[in-house]
């Protein structure tokens, strides 16, 4: 993955997780062609950021908590 791709994973995952839809990380790391590991690392890469990203077990899903 490039420095461009991977910018732009970043700012697409951060636009998932402002509308509350990221749900499935193999769905994502699928459509990015990467692994779920590497979609965990781009979250703490965001949270690194200062965005607060939290995982609700209950709905299973990840979202930003404002």
């Amino acid at each position: 993955m490039t420095f461009n791709e991977r910018k732009k994973n970043l700012d697409y995952l951060l636009y998932l997780l402002e509308q509350n839809r990221l749900c499935s990380l193999e769905a994502i790391a699928n459509k990015f062609g990467c692994s779920k590991k590497t979609i965990h690392r781009m979250l703490d890469e965001l949270r690194n950021e200062d965005y607060i990203i939290v995982y609700d077990r209950y709905n299973k899903k990840y979202f930003l908590e404002k």
